[in-house]
């Protein structure tokens, strides 16, 4: 049993908590938050026990492994704390604020040695990887444009924004990672362009809600990434990978497969409320992957290298936002 200690109790991190508890090769031995409520909510649910001082999860050598669930800006501390005390970690996405803090960390964590994963949890979509299961057997031959929407349904509260890294850092970035995953191909050029279009509040924090990301890969490829924190029908996530031979997706998924004939229409269910209920399975199987890696003493993947490559792209295509021009990566 790999004994876990959650630090973090937030919405995420209540759910790597009870995937902790529930996972027949973990034992939650701890969780923190900085709201000790929190926490102890968190701990009630579990059968686990809440610490009001993190220190008594990086310093007790009993815990093997720690899973970082707490706002962006925390992550660096966190990860070179644990990374410090010898813990095998597995840490929520973005690395850091930036790239420059990410590549700080990375080398921190580099020099400790320890195993790392980084919860980019979309690659264990079943969807997803059976998608890149066709591109990668050549299905589609030789790749020519990815399309991939990342929409709604509810735009996250203020307050979590402000600390969050920026849409492309906090939501684009997931599907960054999963552009490199799924072409095996890095990129050469991205531009972005944005907006908050959702509520005017988002921009006083220095966000956009709305976005869209257009890359060049270095084989060629074309990319489109579309991003919005709101839709009006429900959680909307999709790739779209079209090449030489054909065309493969992962499509919108439905809450359910009932379609009602009546009359001269056909009414069908529509797309999961949320966001959560789409993924939800994705992170207790990403949990299990990181788990399996630590038994088995194998790299964790994701790793902390494709990490920080997600993060790069997310920071170049801030960067394109900002400035209004393509920018290009360096060889």
């Amino acid at each position: 049993m790999l004994k876990t200690a959650v630090v973090g109790t937030g919405f995420i991190g209540s759910v790597h908590a009870k995937n902790v508890a529930r996972h027949p090769g973990t034992e939650l031995a701890a969780v923190y938050d900085a709201n000790l409520d929190f926490a102890k909510r968190a701990a009630a649910t579990t059968g686990t026990k809440a610490v009001a001082d993190v220190a008594e999860i990086f310093d007790n050598p009993e815990i093997q492994s720690v899973v970082i669930a707490t706002p962006t800006n925390t992550h660096v501390e966190y990860l070179r704390r644990a990374a410090q005390a010898g813990k095998a970690i597995y840490c929520e996405k973005p690395i850091g604020l930036d790239y420059q803090e990410a590549e700080q960390a990375v080398e921190a964590v580099r020099a400790a040695g320890v195993p790392v994963m980084l919860g980019f949890n979309r690659r264990f979509d079943p969807n997803h990887a059976a998608l890149r299961e066709e591109v990668k057997s050549g299905a589609v031959g030789n790749l020519e444009i990815i399309q991939m929407t990342s929409r709604g349904p509810n735009l996250p509260p203020i307050s979590y924004l402000a600390t969050s890294g920026g849409q492309l850092r906090d939501q684009t970035v997931h599907f960054f990672d999963l552009l490199r995953w799924i072409s095996e191909d890095e990129a050469e050029e991205v531009y972005a362009f944005g907006a908050a279009l959702v509520d005017p509040k988002v921009a006083e924090v220095g966000d956009i809600d709305t976005s869209i990301v257009t890359l060049r890969l270095s084989r060629g490829t074309l990319c489109q990434i579309d991003s919005s924190r709101r839709t009006g029908y429900g959680y909307d996530e999709r790739i779209e990978v079209f090449g030489s031979k054909g065309l493969v997706e992962s499509r919108r998924q439905r809450a359910r497969g009932v379609s009602r004939y009546v009359g001269d229409k056909v009414i069908e269910d529509g797309l999961h409320a949320g966001w959560f209920e789409r993924i939800e399975q994705s992170y207790y199987q990403a949990l299990d992957a990181f788990v399996s890696a630590i038994t088995n003493g194998t790299p964790p993947s994701p790793s902390l290298e494709d990490g920080l490559k997600a993060q790069l792209l997310a920071d170049k295509a801030t960067e394109s936002l900002k400035s209004g021009q393509p920018v290009k990566f360096a060889k």
